[in-house]
């Protein structure tokens, strides 16, 4: 881990080789190495990440599309037990009719003209209709209870489906996790321990540096210099600007995505770091 230094000035010989770097800053080219380590060393974690791919969420997915494939069953089996409860009543329904009827037909061997007969002769028709309804709504019951089983029979397939690549994708997942648990531990240990070296004043750079990250894409809160360009966001730095970075006389962000930006001589010192 960087040890924190208290701030000096020194001056670097100007030589055929290299620029002229004057008056840098040694806490904050400290402060730099600090952060691009630390940049390296949680894109290494985001490798690992990557390694995983979307197994997480391709299993979270299935227990999701399980989820709801058992709850669609238990809708389905519901609807059977109404529907055959709606049967039974229509079952009910067609024997009181049936008494009605057969009480019509019993009453019109004593009525006393054709008035009488035709009224009785319209009730024993209207229970008629009536049975013929209960009939209707029956079978179109038991239609609609075939119809559910075939959807549960299938729903329950392809639950059996879903649970054996479901299976599968856990291990799969458990394979890859055992094989990189330790170097994951190992680079978040060495995460954590860099990112004691911010504290006091120098925290809110921690706290700009995981704001940035969080809203890359890729991750990237700290980068090189690479043709010229930001190598976050690939934007012209101006030399210039390239310059002020190469004195690390404090911390530079680009003007477009507001990435931190380093020259090579920090990336090769955090490098360094790494190996220690």
């Amino acid at each position: 881990m960087a040890k924190k230094v208290s701030t000096k000035k020194e001056e670097i010989a100007t030589t055929n080789e290299s620029p002229v770097r004057l008056d840098v800053d040694v806490a904050v080219e400290q402060r730099l190495v600090a952060l691009y380590t630390l940049q390296s060393i949680d894109s290494e974690i985001d490798k690992i990440k990557i390694i995983r791919g979307e197994l997480p969420q391709a299993i979270e997915d299935l227990e999701d599309e399980i989820a709801g494939l058992n709850t669609r069953i238990d809708n389905f089996k519901n609807t059977i037990a109404e529907t055959r409860q709606a049967i039974a009543t229509h079952k009910n329904e067609i024997a009181e009719h049936e008494e009605m009827i057969s009480k019509y037909q019993k009453q019109q061997e004593n009525v006393r003209n054709n008035r009488e007969f035709e009224s009785l002769n319209k009730e024993i028709e209207f229970q008629q209709l009536e049975i013929q309804l209960c009939e209707r709504k029956n079978r179109e019951g038991e239609a609609k209870i075939g119809e559910m089983e075939t959807h549960i029979a299938d729903a329950k397939q392809l639950v059996e489906y879903r649970l054996k690549e479901l299976a599968a994708k856990r291990e799969e997942l458990t394979d890859i996790i055992a094989e990189t648990e330790k170097d994951e531990e190992r680079l978040m240990a060495k995460s954590h321990e860099q990112e004691q070296y911010f504290t006091g004043s120098d925290e809110r750079y921690l706290n700009a540096y995981r704001r940035i990250r969080n809203a890359a894409r890729n991750g990237l809160a700290v980068v090189t210099i690479d043709r010229d360009s930001c190598g976050g966001c690939f934007s012209n730095i101006p030399p210039q600007r390239q310059l002020e970075i190469k004195m690390h006389k404090k911390v530079i962000v680009c003007e477009h995505c507001g990435r931190i930006l380093v020259d090579d001589d920090i990336a090769s010192r955090a490098k360094e770091q790494l190996e220690k």
